[in-house]
């Protein structure tokens, strides 16, 4: 192939999401000559300006909790460290149990979290109103509080890893869509698209519920399906409220829903449907705030006065058993996933970053190795995440 013709990058990232945005920092910090290709107009305008912000390592399994651990130690120093203000919050996760099922799980993953390295424990009933004096209290039975976790700005987060990566060379193209990916002997060799054509060993799918359709590109087959979910946002109230609260029973329409409020003092709310949504349909229902309404004054009674300011629909990009698909793929030499991630992009972002730059550096450790079998796109798919 002729490269005098094009650029050539050390990396070229598709998606400058929740994942591509921080992935091209740490690539460019690294020293790296980065390109980012977005077809949307500018950086974190797909799925991460549609999160709500929650950031947590208390997942079931050790690679997003590792993953996440490290994501935190990002978000939370990020202020001091770099001096933009993401709006970070260390609330902390709980995790609420009115039946004995949902005690039982929560007591049991417990004792694995706590293993893998996160700071968690269950609470019980007393113990947990200390935590949110303001939970229904009757037939708690308690939950897990893993104050660690927290909460900061998707779109002031995205933004601060976008203008760093600049600063340091990586450069962004958007509106741009990718078109081919060109192959010499099996493996990555360019890329092009509607406006150019870019040389690179390593092309990176970051691209959100659009992973399946890049890897379409390239032949390639991913199980990433895009399921919509529902948020929305309250008028201010007085602080009353620290942690994320989540219920994960199921009821009729859903399987877990979550909230917390913001430093701002409104409350963000979300729900899990079941059955899922599938598709790419982002526009708000009238079924979502019925339904989450019900659950949360069932939760926290407290909420019934205060008025829901704005609703919106956003895309998790799901994968048949909730882990992301992060790996080389098998066929096609220097071609990298990282796809997939259920939902938790944003929270995942910073950790997969640097994932990323070891498996291109060849400088994976023994915790990557460790983790890499829950993440590697040749895995069954048969396994469930238990706190997707």
């Amino acid at each position: 192939m002729n490269n005098m013709n094009f650029q050539h990058f050390d990396v070229i990232i598709i998606g400058a999401g929740s994942i591509g945005a921080p992935t091209a920092f740490f690539f460019a910090k690294a020293g790296f000559k980065v390109l980012v290709i977005d077809k949307l107009p500018s950086v974190g305008q797909g799925s991460s300006k549609r999160a709500i912000g929650g950031i947590r390592a208390t997942h079931s399994d050790p690679a997003k909790i590792r993953l996440c651990l490290r994501s935190l130690e990002v978000f939370s120093t990020w202020k001091e460290t770099y001096g933009d203000d993401i709006d970070w919050v260390k609330g902390g996760y709980t995790f609420v149990a009115y039946d004995e099922k949902e005690e039982r799980i929560l007591k049991d993953l417990a004792l694995h979290q706590k293993a893998f390295g996160l700071n968690i424990n269950w609470l019980n009933k007393d113990e947990f109103m200390e935590i949110v004096p303001d939970i229904n209290p009757q037939g708690l039975l308690g939950g897990t509080y893993s104050p660690e976790d927290g909460s900061a700005s998707p779109l002031l987060a995205t933004h601060a890893f976008y203008r760093r990566a600049i600063e340091l060379g990586a450069i962004f193209h958007f509106n741009e869509t990718v078109q081919e990916v060109i192959l010499q002997n099996g493996k990555v060799a360019a890329i092009r698209t509607n406006l150019g054509t870019y040389g690179s060993d390593v092309v990176i799918n970051a691209a959100g519920p659009w992973a399946k359709e890049v890897a379409g590109i390239a032949q390639i087959e991913i199980p990433v399906n895009p399921d919509s979910h529902e948020a929305a946002i309250t008028e201010s109230v007085a602080p009353f409220l620290k942690p994320m609260v989540v219920d994960i029973r199921q009821r009729p329409g859903s399987s877990n829903f979550y909230f917390y409020q913001h430093s701002t003092g409104q409350i963000i709310f979300c729900i899990t449907p079941s059955p899922n949504i599938w598709g790419f349909n982002v526009e708000a229902t009238s079924e979502f705030l019925p339904m989450v309404a019900k659950r949360m004054l069932e939760v926290m009674p407290r909420l019934k006065n205060i008025r829901v300011r704005r609703t919106w629909r956003g895309l998790y990009p799901m994968t048949p058993d909730g882990f992301p698909i992060i790996g080389w793929d098998k066929n096609i030499l220097g071609f990298l996933q990282a796809a997939g991630t259920c939902g938790q992009g944003f929270m995942l972002g910073p950790g997969v970053g640097e994932l990323l730059v070891r498996f291109v550096n060849n400088s994976l450790t023994t915790e990557d190795h460790d983790i890499l079998p829950y993440l590697s796109p040749e895995r069954d798919f048969s396994g469930q995440e238990l706190l997707k």
